[in-house]
């Protein structure tokens, strides 16, 4: 049996369509607050079956940091898949990305060894991979400290699952640049179909590694099927400036795209403007320097290792813009 975690995010209801089609008997962790449409909404975007697919799934009430509702949750579970997590950039939110990132995976962990769970996968990111400086960025490059609270917790976390491995819990962990799917258009990557489609006059000066949710989603399901444990992996279809990605997304949403590059100065000034107007109307501030950081700095991450291990071939990253954009105007 298998026991899912982050089942209404992204990466997990995507798990989850996988898991059910491929007739495993599935458990889906879910706070009481989760909203579960959401995942009846992605499973209709692939299969005219979706409500009898999502009828396969047992949802269990329970909490990362809830050890009574985790316990429950883990009984006669023998694989797991640990996608959930708390994604910002904003320092401001470090308390909880810290409980939910970190002492969350630590629980998930613990729970798995105590309940001798024989697999396990983990879902970390890139932002957790240290970055080189004048070549590609793989699984090896040294981790260098950085502002960026997201990228600390992720890597803290992955602390955890090495700690599990070390006690001898079978476990890999993946780490996905940015995920192009459909189904999350106000956060993560959706939202910049959202943004996009509203019209845009600048695009981030930076480059990072893109992958299709559906590769995420086979490279995951690949690596737990053929017991490849106690290795992380750079999940990365190709590196892309956020010009290419902007104009690419514009064209299949048939929208003019932005034309004048955002560089770090440009950023900052915004960075102001918005820290201004966030005061004035008492709103959450939109822009963070980690964000800019991010968004303006190149990265160039290779697959070598992914693609080495399981002989794989990554989707067209154009086609799954597409798909995706489709999946969009449906919204």
């Amino acid at each position: 049996m298998i026991l899912v975690t982050g089942g209404t995010g992204l990466v997990g209801c995507h798990l989850l369509l996988k898991l059910v089609k491929e007739n495993d008997r599935v458990f889906a962790l879910k706070r009481s607050t989760s909203n579960i449409e959401i995942v009846k909404k992605v499973f209709s975007f692939y299969s005219k079956n979706d409500l009898k697919l999502f009828g396969n799934i047992k949802w269990i009430e329970g909490d990362l940091n809830d050890i009574e509702s985790l316990s429950d949750a883990f009984k006669n579970i023998t694989e797991v898949y640990h996608c959930a997590a708390f994604i910002s950039f904003d320092s401001r939110d470090l308390k909880s990305m810290q409980k939910i990132n970190v002492e969350g995976t630590a629980n998930i962990v613990n729970c798995a060894i105590d309940f001798k769970v024989k697999k396990f996968c983990y879902v970390s990111t890139i932002a957790a991979i240290g970055l080189s400086t004048n070549k590609l960025t793989d699984e090896n490059t040294e981790w260098m400290d950085n502002k960026n609270p997201y990228s600390i917790t992720k890597k803290d976390a992955e602390m955890e699952v090495w700690r599990g491995i070390s006690e001898g819990l079978n476990a890999v962990i993946v780490n996905p640049g940015v995920i192009v799917g459909s189904g999350f258009w106000k956060r993560g990557s959706g939202a910049f179909f959202t943004q996009i489609s509203r019209g845009m006059s600048y695009y981030p000066s930076g480059k990072t590694g893109f992958i299709c949710i559906h590769d995420v989603i086979e490279i995951m399901y690949g690596l737990m099927n053929k017991n490849i444990f106690a290795e992380r992996f750079i999940l990365v279809a190709e590196n892309w400036t956020f010009k290419k990605f902007f104009e690419k997304v514009s064209q299949s949403l048939g929208i003019k795209p932005p034309q004048k590059q955002a560089g770090k100065l440009t950023m900052r000034f915004a960075l102001i403007l918005d820290y201004m107007s966030s005061k004035v109307r008492g709103k959450r501030r939109k822009l963070n320097s980690a964000s800019i950081e991010s968004s303006t700095s190149s990265s160039h991450y290779s697959n070598s290792k992914i693609c080495k291990a399981l002989n794989y071939s990554f989707r067209n990253l154009e086609n799954s813009i597409i798909e995706t954009c489709e999946n969009f105007k449906k919204n």
